[in-house]
């Protein structure tokens, strides 16, 4: 009789195991998952979304919202002297996490020298509060479901840079780190034509160029390099000889 029951337990714990499998499989099969060994390669109907290809760059359109605080938040975009990288992101999403860290840094670079805004979904989607705690103090936020419409957001975290006197998105996309991010949006400006370097090295190379520019005056003028005029001695040589 014991043996009976246990083979009746046996046997139910095996249907059970069997009817749970059956479950996985159709499960997997639904998501386009193919376990057949003989298969080539296993398909998976869910992709890893990557940035659109685009015969022309996309119009920006410039950003209203609200802040986690409850103000009200317009951000010119288009038309803009600079340019803005928009950052998509979301308080849920842990590889969000790094770049709303990276954010905080007090001396973060921001590729071509844009100007950083973060923008998450509105109210319905998003806490104010829980976004307080992520919040940057120096990169405005703004909670705007429009702005993730209008650049047609498919994944958080999502970015977009925005050149701003033509309003062009130049480069957009999905980034997984700041390396990452950095990397993917300076081969997108350098393929657009546009400079990647940071306003330090600018001013260096205007340094250089009046430096150069004030040579060729001088060679002009018939001063070359150790003529006396150059290194004054003497208080009249100050004074210009008066």
């Amino acid at each position: 009789m014991v043996l009976a029951v246990v083979l009746a337990l046996v046997s139910v714990l095996v249907a059970g195991l069997l009817r749970s499998h059956a479950e996985i499989l159709r499960s997997l099969h639904g998501l386009g998952v193919d376990l057949d060994p003989d298969a080539a390669v296993p398909t998976l109907g869910v992709t890893v979304p990557r940035p659109t290809a685009r015969s022309e760059p996309r119009v920006a359109v410039d950003i209203v919202g609200i802040t986690p605080t409850g103000d009200a938040a317009s951000i010119t975009v288009v038309g803009a002297q600079h340019s803005t990288l928009l950052a998509f992101l979301t308080s849920g999403c842990s590889t969000c996490v790094e770049f709303w860290n990276a954010f905080s840094e007090p001396e973060l670079r921001i590729p071509g020298d844009a100007r950083l805004v973060v923008l998450t979904k509105g109210q319905e989607a998003e806490s104010p509060a829980r976004l307080r705690k992520f919040m940057p103090p120096t990169v405005p936020v703004v909670m705007s479901s429009a702005a993730w419409d209008a650049f047609d957001v498919p994944v958080a975290p999502y970015f977009a840079f925005v050149d701003g006197p033509s309003g062009a998105v130049v480069g957009e996309g999905a980034a997984g780190s700041w390396l990452h991010l950095v990397g993917m949006m300076e081969q997108a400006l350098a393929d657009a034509g546009m400079s990647t370097k940071r306003k330090g090295r600018r001013r260096a190379e205007n340094g250089r160029a009046r430096e150069a520019r004030a040579d060729r005056d001088l060679l002009s003028a018939g001063i070359e390099p150790g003529h006396a005029s150059l290194y004054p001695t003497t208080d009249a040589d100050l004074s210009g000889g008066s």
